[in-house]
């Protein structure tokens, strides 16, 4: 069999599969660290239940995401995961699912683990939305999920610290109310709402146009030079203002 041939019979086996996001719906981008429970508490010496140098690390890795030839206008991390929003016109390799997880998991996987110096695994799933609304109930959705997981690992290594195992530390959370997590920080002595913003709310990267100051030897002047550059924000706006903000950097 020629190979032209052959090659056109095996193709139609190896695109069978393929599936690929249709051009009018807004794109979201979703990856979570594999087996990072274990990695962050048993394999590394990271600070329970928030470490600010794992929290560095998936900021890094967000905007590694957003440099990796994609369209992304804005990311968002919580605890192992991360977000990432497209441009209405992003049409990177026809909008084929299997393109952008295997480039995105692929990517945020190589990225953290240079950084941590042991391998890490990020898988990924593409989220399609059919509208601008539903936009802003994505990010609104991770946000309070990072709320949640907030008060919920306060609450469990507060208990684990005290010398309560696992079992007993999950069974006296179980089922428990907000309230109830809140009263037993503050009868410890610790006001949630008082809590690092990026902790509880989760951080927010994004293109910013800076304005850049340099100096030209041959005209001795003053020059001045506006460059698109990566920027975080760790104090993110909450609720309505948050989705407003997030869905903000498609316009």
């Amino acid at each position: 069999m020629k190979f032209d041939d052959l090659d056109t019979k095996m193709r139609r086996y190896e695109q069978s599969l393929d599936q690929s996001v249709l051009s009018d719906m807004f794109l979201v981008a979703r990856l979570d660290g594999r087996g990072f429970s274990r990695l962050t508490k048993e394999l590394c010496d990271f600070e329970a239940p928030f470490d600010v140098r794992f929290c560095d690390m998936m900021v890094n890795t967000v905007k590694e995401l957003m440099r990796c030839g994609f369209k992304v206008v804005y990311g968002y991390t919580e605890s192992d995961e991360i977000s990432l929003l497209f441009h209405t016109d992003e049409d990177t390799f026809g909008r084929k699912v299997r393109k952008f997880n295997s480039i995105l998991a692929g990517t945020a996987s190589a990225a953290f683990s240079l950084q941590l110096g042991q391998s890490a695994i990020f898988d990924c799933r593409l989220v399609p939305l059919p509208s601008l609304e539903r936009v802003k109930d994505y990010f609104l959705w991770r946000q309070e999920d990072a709320h949640r997981n907030a008060l919920n690992a306060h609450c469990y290594w507060l208990l684990r610290k005290e010398g309560k195992s696992f079992k007993e530390a999950t069974e006296m959370l179980e089922g428990k109310s907000v309230s109830f997590k809140n009263e037993l920080l503050f009868s410890r002595g610790i006001n949630f709402d008082k809590l690092p913003a990026w902790q509880k709310r989760g951080v927010g990267v994004f293109w910013d146009n800076v304005e850049k100051v340099g100096f030209n030897p041959v005209t001795n002047i003053e020059t001045k030079a506006v460059r698109r550059e990566l920027s975080v924000n760790y104090e993110l706006p909450l609720g309505e203002e948050y989705a407003e903000y997030a869905v903000s950097f498609l316009r």
